[in-house]
């Protein structure tokens, strides 16, 4: 049958498809609009498969707050080229995924969304647009009642982006020390990258196998074996200071701690406040 110019322009207005593509995928359906969508998006799937060895390290971080500002939601999008990272429709469609994202928190695994859960047509789409490999790498999402405040920070250029829930009495967390207190935290999530709240929060086999290094640091400078487990010990609280939020100094006045800020928050707001979790994606490192 013959297409028209004016039915393979409409199909290219709705997939950005080449017009040679659009022509054929229409005479491949017979002129039926959908099925050449499809036709289109299964081309680009199959083009897809064919950049799986590629190496997509480029991309964009992209978060969303639900408009009660109870539901968060963080992904990282992944291209092969910065050119296309920083293109408008790529980073629309992050924008779309973490949007989707706010929609899927009963999907969560400790916080953590499964990427095969999302609807990622408008995606592939855009991956045989572009021509090259893009994916959703990775995506989370935060939830609280009304005895919690979430936080986020998308740092310049949206390489790094971060979550962050405070919780503590229902009253106090609409605050505005509440909401200071958050802000400054996902500045120092961003800035110094904790991967534990509190020392408790590191796993058993972590912690020994610091300590192992330390004993052996120690007996290679012939430390007597009786003491190596003490001075272990000793040498964990600087490796806390690293890894663990609430021990780390607080960058706005490294003198203290990120706990000593907390606790100025919640003697003047006269209840606990505490850290129940964050969340930070930067762009290239693994889940």
């Amino acid at each position: 049958m013959a297409i028209s110019a004016k039915t393979v322009m409409e199909l290219r207005q709705k997939t950005g498809a080449g017009m040679m593509d659009c022509k054929k995928a229409l005479a491949e359906t017979d002129g039926d609009m959908d099925a050449a969508v499809k036709f289109l998006r299964e081309k680009g799937m199959a083009a897809s498969k064919k950049r799986e060895e590629r190496e997509a390290s480029q991309g964009t971080i992209a978060l969303k707050m639900s408009d009660d500002g109870k539901t968060a939601s963080i992904v990282e999008v992944n291209s092969e080229t910065d050119f296309v990272a920083r293109n408008e429709e790529f980073l629309s469609e992050a924008d779309k995924l973490a949007e989707q994202a706010l929609s899927l928190s009963d999907k969560a695994e400790n916080c953590m969304i499964p990427v095969e859960v999302f609807d990622d047509t408008d995606l592939k789409l855009f991956v045989g647009k572009v021509g090259e490999k893009i994916l959703l790498n990775r995506a989370a999402v935060l939830k609280v009642d009304d005895n919690g405040y979430l936080s986020s920070y998308t740092h310049p250029g949206s390489q790094l982006g971060v979550l962050i829930e405070l919780n503590g009495d229902a009253g106090v967390m609409g605050g505005k020390e509440v909401e200071e207190l958050a802000h400054d935290l996902t500045l120092q999530i961003a800035a110094s990258s904790p991967s534990y709240i509190q020392p408790d929060d590191v796993p058993a086999d972590v912690i020994e196998k610091e300590k192992e290094i330390y004993k052996n640091q120690m007996r290679n400078e012939g430390k007597p074996e009786q003491i190596l487990e003490k001075i272990a010990t000793g040498k964990l609280n600087k490796f806390f200071e690293d890894i663990c939020l609430l021990n780390q100094p607080y960058v706005k006045e490294p003198k203290r701690s990120v706990s000593d800020r907390i606790s100025d928050v919640a003697k003047a707001a006269g209840s606990p406040v505490t850290v129940k979790n964050f969340i930070r994606f930067k762009v290239g490192e693994s889940e």
